[in-house]
């Protein structure tokens, strides 16, 4: 039951499972700049762990999403890659335009919204991921071309 559960939304869980290593991996760096190079009381520094420990960690995330969530055969991996950073800026800006909606508009607690927002931002990376990233239109077409010629020949 499991096994057929995780096969039937296997692309779903491998996304959990590298957005979980992701978050991990991006807290991780994170702690051991702040706790080792960086001081994390300089407003600078602060930000300069948080952007050094997210390119990381995006770098790690595609790779895995590459790889083992999508399963990519693209061979333009600079357009691919491309694609995927410009979209996990995208939802970076998303996610601080809620962050103040929430937090300085309504006067959300931080810690309430935050939580929040990566929910939404999540969802966001994932359909931008399907449907713009990791797009497979080539291979479909071609599965279907196939399918249509053993068809007409049966």
């Amino acid at each position: 039951m499991i096994g057929a559960l995780y096969r039937r939304f296997r692309t779903f869980w491998n996304y959990a499972i590298v957005g979980g290593l992701t978050m991990l991996m991006t807290l991780g760096l994170f702690y051991l700049l702040t706790w080792t190079l960086l001081d994390p009381h300089d407003p600078l520094q602060l930000q300069a762990a948080n952007v050094i420990s997210w390119i990381l960690a995006m770098a790690f995330c595609y790779v895995a999403s590459r790889k083992f969530v999508f399963k990519s055969r693209v061979k333009n991996i600079p357009l691919e890659a491309g694609k995927f950073y410009l979209s996990r800026m995208a939802t970076l800006g998303l996610e601080m335009f809620l962050m103040h909606v929430m937090v300085g508009n309504w006067h959300m607690n931080p810690n309430g919204a935050k939580p929040v927002a990566q929910v939404v931002v999540i969802l966001a990376n994932y359909v931008l991921n399907v449907f713009v990233v990791f797009r497979r239109k080539k291979e479909k077409k071609a599965k279907l071309e196939k399918q249509m010629e053993k068809d007409s020949l049966a």
